[in-house]
């Protein structure tokens, strides 16, 4: 779907195209491949980010399906108490959307929508954009040095 939204021809080599070069720290695995390391509680990770989380991918989570790679590793994460964060992407949503929602925070995941924070100033949507990462990547742990932090005006 990744490949399609942006307009990248052909999913072979899909971060290779994405990136201008082979990858030197990421792994790609397919999403058939349940069997996959990521799919092990006894593979190391310190949480795991779903962005975007289409909302299929939200119910297969909350409904522990593990029917995927992506639902698989999904439910490791929340089995083995790790942060999982879902960036939900489409709305409006229904009330199985908001249902699937309450399960997977009840389950322990952290719904993280994918809305821009407007109380910065931001020059642009790539700017909102790599905030909103920013914000994404700080709740799971990782420090983000160059982010804005919001103070009260002194």
């Amino acid at each position: 779907m990744l490949a399609e939204e942006l307009g990248v021809s052909g999913r072979t080599n899909l971060l290779k195209k994405l990136l201008g070069a082979a990858p030197q720290k990421i792994i790609q695995h397919a999403d058939s491949d349940i069997g996959a390391p990521i799919a092990s509680g006894s593979h190391p990770s310190n949480g795991m980010i779903i962005l975007p989380c289409s909302m299929g991918t939200l119910a297969a989570v909350a409904l522990g399906l593990a029917n995927s790679l992506i639902a698989r590793a999904a439910d490791v994460t929340l089995k083995e108490r790790r942060p999982l964060l879902l960036c939900v992407r489409e709305t409006p949503v229904n009330r199985i959307h908001l249902r699937n929602m309450t399960l997977a925070a009840e389950a322990g995941a952290t719904i993280f929508p994918c809305i821009p924070a407007f109380y910065q100033p931001a020059a642009d949507s790539t700017a909102m954009a790599r905030q909103f990462v920013c914000r994404v990547l700080a709740h799971i742990g990782l420090p983000q040095p160059g982010a804005y932090v919001w103070k009260p005006e002194e």
